[in-house]
């Protein structure tokens, strides 16, 4: 920005590096953190993209935004562009989450529900964009929200000593997180930020599920950029995305770093965050869940050594996601006291 006074902003940002020894216990490698990014305003990293984003479209006279989103990304933006006086359009597919739906229409949002498949949402979007005049945020239609989301890098490195670990697990739908960390790996050597004569690289992964993997998929065939990927089968969220529109940039930081594309299930991502929440007191998200278990994998599969340290980041709040957890935790088994009884 020209006038960073002006910034857009509700405190997003450094949010806590949390040592998982427990988990890293019983996974049986040296060091496990979690970078808690559930602790942004609107509960998810999308935060910080929103705020950099939204931000340098207000200094440049932009007054409507449209975009689509699966839920979280289109919470932050309508609630940065609330805070900047923005007027905000948006489509949905159907299976949003409650959760994320209301934070949208709450926030004064303008939402709408799309038909037909996950893509035809940017569609609309564009359509909508070029008939109103309005600005087109989806993803990697602008260069901001990448400037904001790179900054989980620079916190990674500073809150370990200006070091980076062997390995960043990140749940990865279209992969803006992962081409934002790689690119603060890129600046903070090049400006010389980091420890050491010949600074460690950070292993980038992306975890994604079985139901929807194109980049486990173009990683395993040697491929530049991903193919669609058919009829996506996986719980609703931002994970679901058949195609990246940066596909060939988050492949690059996987190749570059060394790292990997993983796919878990459902039912072993659901195991995970329950053991997360329940060993460490930590209530995450669904895509939290896939990448500690893509961890878990790696370790078995032995790709990831005993004495690797390894950095899980955690998008969001787990709180967004009850209406998934509802067939995993029914709230009607909970027993009931009578009045004036004692718990058993």
């Amino acid at each position: 920005m020209r006038r960073p006074q002006e910034a857009i902003t509700m405190g997003e940002g450094f949010t806590p590096l949390v040592p998982l020894d427990a988990t890293a216990r019983e996974l049986g490698i040296r060091k496990l953190w979690l970078k808690d990014e559930g602790l942004n305003p609107t509960g998810t990293f999308k935060a910080r993209g929103a705020s950099a984003a939204v931000s340098r479209l207000r200094e440049l006279g932009v007054d409507s935004v449209v975009m689509t989103s699966s839920g979280n990304a289109g919470g932050a933006w309508a609630a940065y562009c609330a805070r900047a006086g923005m007027e905000f359009f948006l489509t949905l597919p159907q299976d949003v989450l409650s959760a994320a739906k209301m934070e949208c229409v709450v926030t004064g949002a303008h939402v709408y529900h799309f038909s037909g498949p996950r893509t035809e949402g940017g569609k609309v979007a564009e359509r909508s964009a070029k008939a109103h005049g309005w600005f087109n945020a989806c993803t990697l239609r602008e260069p901001y929200r990448v400037e904001g989301k790179k900054t989980i890098g620079y916190e990674i490195a500073e809150q370990l000593g200006w070091r980076f670990p062997d390995w960043i697990m990140f749940p990865t739908g279209g992969g803006v997180g992962v081409i934002g960390i790689w690119k603060a790996v890129a600046e903070m050597e090049e400006l010389g930020w980091l420890n050491g004569e010949q600074p460690k690289r950070p292993r980038m992964v992306a975890a994604q599920y079985e139901g929807c993997a194109p980049l486990v998929k173009a990683m395993a065939e040697g491929r530049a950029d991903c193919e669609l990927w058919e009829n996506p089968s996986t719980p609703p969220g931002g994970l679901t995305v058949p195609k990246p529109a940066g596909d060939f940039l988050v492949l690059k930081a996987l190749r570059e770093s060394g790292g990997a594309a993983v796919a878990v299930s459902e039912k072993d991502t659901v195991a995970a965050m329950r053991q997360l929440a329940g060993r460490e007191g930590i209530f995450a998200c669904f895509p939290t869940g896939v990448a500690l278990a893509a961890l878990g994998k790696m370790i078995r599969q032995g790709t990831v050594a005993p004495d690797d340290e390894v950095v899980v980041v955690s998008t969001g709040l787990g709180l967004k996601y009850v209406d998934l957890l509802d067939a995993e935790v029914p709230l009607a088994e909970v027993p009931r006291l009578e009045e004036g009884a004692m718990i058993p």
